[in-house]
């Protein structure tokens, strides 16, 4: 991270990065190729590890993506609140970001998948669901095991600021 001074190393000031953003851009590369999907996600940090757990379709090029290279990268930003200047050098935008990199894993346990299901619906909706193995039998779950992960915070220019 160029600017520090930017950067957010509090628990609870990234805790809430996780909490209230609600959709995380996935990236991988295939064969030298990037590509980015954006997905919902779910999480667990526990003493600052950061596991993340996404869920989609059963098939598809993500998955193949995965299988030949699961090394992976991810963003997720909220509090997104664009600003204007007087000129246009000042127009920017306020947010809050958390990005990272890890391995992607494609869980096939089903007490893992219903539990990390269990993790990304309390993440999205702040609601406890539980899954039946019927239920996740028919998606794909991947487990992003962090290795690691910076945040930051970039604030309305004080001109601008309530």
């Amino acid at each position: 991270m160029t600017r520090r001074e930017l950067e957010i190393t509090d628990q609870k000031e990234i805790q809430k990065i996780l909490d209230q953003s609600k959709v995380l851009h996935l990236g991988l590369v295939d064969d030298g190729m990037p590509y980015i999907v954006p997905m919902n996600y779910g999480y667990t940090m526990e003493d600052g590890r950061l596991t993340i757990y996404l869920h989609g379709a059963t098939t598809g090029y993500k998955l193949d993506v995965i299988r030949s290279n699961p090394t992976c990268c991810f963003e997720m930003e909220c509090a997104v609140q664009p600003f204007e200047g007087e000129v246009a050098c000042q127009y920017g935008t306020a947010y809050q970001s958390l990005m990272g990199r890890g391995t992607a894993v494609l869980i096939d346990d089903v007490q893992e998948k219903q539990d990390a299901m269990t993790i990304l619906m309390k993440t999205q909706t702040g609601k406890d669901f539980t899954f039946n193995e019927k239920l996740v039998s028919i998606v794909s779950v991947i487990r992003i095991d962090v290795t690691e992960y910076t945040a930051k915070k970039r604030p309305l220019p004080r001109a601008l600021q309530a």
